[in-house]
């Protein structure tokens, strides 16, 4: 990022990126699909979840097939949870920026604890790989319900603290009322998603306008804020931590008995014993095994509300174990962008709350 200025005022801002390119799109292609799942984490790795649920949930429509009830909503709950883990190290870490340390503190205890629920799962923290084409690689530990429900319990605690020390605090808000606005018109134009767009004015979220996983059952609210500011920025993402809570609430009151992984032979392993005592279980497992599986030619594309927005991969099969092309539109780039327009003709130290307040992943940026 080279900033122009002229004092400490901000004339123009040029934003180079690449230099941590990846290459995920192109490893995609010398790939099985499975294999592509451990990649999809270290896209926006603070809630790694939700990448591979968005890219599973492509494969998944080209094959055409639903998957069990069970696994829809274990991947509900776990991404609502990655979701606020998500949107607390952005409030933290953004206040840390702006010299409030304390509530750095405050957001990373409920963040760690949401870490040590998901490593029970599947024994993974930052970068799980617990999806997989067709539901999810395990079921959930027995505790789980019970571990979840204490995490209800205490999440709201800490995030009324981090309010109590911000919502009405003259410093905090000086450094981010009116800080970097931006119109609901001109987000739009620049393909804004998430709460950065939503703190526009603008109620659109996936779950509500394109619900999948019985999303359109659970009773959640879209906060949106008025100026689009940094201000607003942080107050749309408390109250989304709130409304997912909600959600993970119903989610668990309703969750379904049953198989937590697709009986589809195209797709899922037939079971050991099979595998021991029959030829065709034994082929099945040998050819998914040795070719992957196998979808249809043709191509889809799947979205999801990530924590910063629609993530989507845009997905090309040629019928072979590899996808042909995979294009991921990753939140923050379409945000990034924008950054030149936001911070021009304000100071230095705006343009560092505003980064902070635009979550800006460079694993997901960079993809």
């Amino acid at each position: 990022m080279v900033l122009e200025v002229e004092g400490e005022r901000i004339s123009s801002a040029d934003i180079q990126i690449g230099y941590l390119h990846r290459c995920f799109e192109k490893m995609a292609e010398t790939h099985s699909y499975w294999q592509v799942i451990p990649f999809t984490d270290r896209l926006n790795y603070m809630s790694a979840m939700m990448n591979g649920v968005t890219y599973a949930m492509a494969v998944e429509k080209l094959f055409g097939v639903e998957i069990p009830k069970r696994a829809q909503y274990i991947r509900v709950i776990l991404s609502e949870f990655s979701r606020i883990a998500d949107h607390l190290v952005c409030i933290g870490t953004n206040l840390v920026d702006l010299g409030s340390i304390s509530n750095f503190w405050y957001s990373f205890r409920p963040r760690e604890e949401i870490y040590d629920l998901i490593e029970s799962c599947c024994g993974g923290r930052l970068t799980v790989s617990y999806v997989r084409i067709g539901g999810v690689s395990d079921d959930l530990p027995n505790d789980f319900i019970t571990r979840s429900r204490q995490l209800l319990e205490t999440i709201p605690k800490y995030v009324d603290d981090i309010e109590k020390m911000n919502r009405h605090n003259k410093i905090f808000k000086m450094r981010t009322e009116g800080i970097t606005a931006i119109s609901a018109e001109e987000a739009i134009d620049w393909g804004f998603t998430g709460p950065v767009l939503r703190a526009c004015g603008v109620p659109y979220d996936i779950r509500k306008w394109f619900p999948n996983y019985d999303y359109d059952k659970f009773e959640f609210e879209i906060p949106v804020g008025e100026k689009g500011d940094v201000y607003d920025r942080y107050l749309v993402r408390i109250e989304e931590i709130r409304q997912s809570l909600k959600i993970i609430r119903q989610a668990l009151e309703n969750l379904p008995e049953g198989p937590v992984q697709i009986q589809d032979r195209r797709i899922s392993l037939p079971p050991k014993k099979g595998v021991y005592s029959n030829i065709e279980d034994l082929m099945n497992h040998f050819e998914l095994i040795q070719d992957g599986i196998l979808p249809p030619i043709g191509e889809v594309y799947s979205y999801w509300e990530a924590a910063n927005g629609e993530l989507g991969f845009y997905l090309v099969s040629g019928g072979g174990k590899q996808p042909y092309r995979l294009r991921c539109r990753g939140a923050c780039f379409y945000i990034f962008q924008a950054f030149n327009h936001m911070v021009k003709g304000g100071y230095l130290s705006d343009a560092v709350a505003a980064v902070g307040s635009l979550n800006i992943v460079a694993g997901e940026l960079e993809k």
